[in-house]
């Protein structure tokens, strides 16, 4: 992820705040001052919340590192997190390509939603077309995440002995297959590149090690998000550097 303005050290902090002004003269405020903002998930891209943003919520956020907003029922700035202490950090800030609406790109301390609920998106439209019941952990989940929640599912369909059969739960329930087909799934990964097979057995062949590593994860109990925070770490630090670092640490 490009670090953008907060990768900024203080010696250069004043001629980027000089030029705040500039961009916020920029944005195109709608006829009350404002503009959508948008504040999505760092690592996991998931969309947390929708808000409003007025020049000082924006200026106060790029400033604070904190996501702020301007809120049109109080008239007043407020920034997620004040009560709650469930801050959103702020790694980035995106306007789009017509300068109307804007993304606070962040970390979260914690829930989002009011309701507890990790984002504010947990509301199906298909749902409520079927009238089903709104879960708040039904989020709108990606390829990535959908996974995830799956094998979680299978897991805790072995805890209640129901369910149907299936090899997530067979891979649960037997450490050594596991990390056998993670190493064989590797070394197939491999040869896609040592035989010159094509792109499409290459993506086949990564399919199944993501697979196998997040059964491998569910049962460490560790997150895809853990993983994804680590990799952003070391965004900006020489991968060369990071494995000395380790190496000097382990010994």
């Amino acid at each position: 992820m490009n670090p953008g303005f907060f990768a900024t050290t203080h010696v250069y902090l004043m001629p980027i705040l000089l030029l705040v002004d500039t961009l916020l003269d920029s944005i195109k405020w709608d006829d009350k001052g404002l503009a959508v903002a948008i504040a999505q998930n760092v690592d996991t891209g998931a969309i947390l919340m929708q808000g409003f943003v007025n020049r000082d919520a924006l200026a106060t956020t790029i400033t604070s590192r904190k996501a702020t907003f301007f809120s049109r029922s109080r008239a007043t700035l407020w920034t997620k997190g004040e009560t709650s202490n469930n801050f959103i950090n702020i790694y980035d800030i995106f306007v789009d390509c017509d300068r109307d609406s804007i993304i606070y790109l962040g970390k979260p301390d914690g829930p989002t939603c009011h309701t507890g609920s990790e984002t504010c998106y947990f509301t199906s439209i298909g749902d409520l077309l079927k009238e089903q019941d709104v879960e708040k952990t039904n989020l709108a989940l990606t390829t990535l995440y959908s996974l995830e929640s799956t094998i979680s599912k299978r897991e805790l369909e072995l805890t209640g002995k129901h369910g149907k059969p299936s090899w997530t739960k067979r891979l649960l329930l037997d450490e050594n297959l596991l990390c056998s087909k993670i190493r064989e799934e590797a070394d197939e990964l491999c040869r896609t590149l040592e035989e010159k097979e094509d792109s499409s057995c290459t993506a086949s062949e990564m399919a199944d090690v993501i697979y196998h590593a997040m059964v491998l994860l569910r049962l460490k109990d560790v997150k895809i998000e853990n993983v994804l925070e680590v990799l952003r770490r070391r965004f900006s630090q020489s991968g060369i550097e990071e494995k000395q670092s380790r190496a000097s640490t382990e010994s």
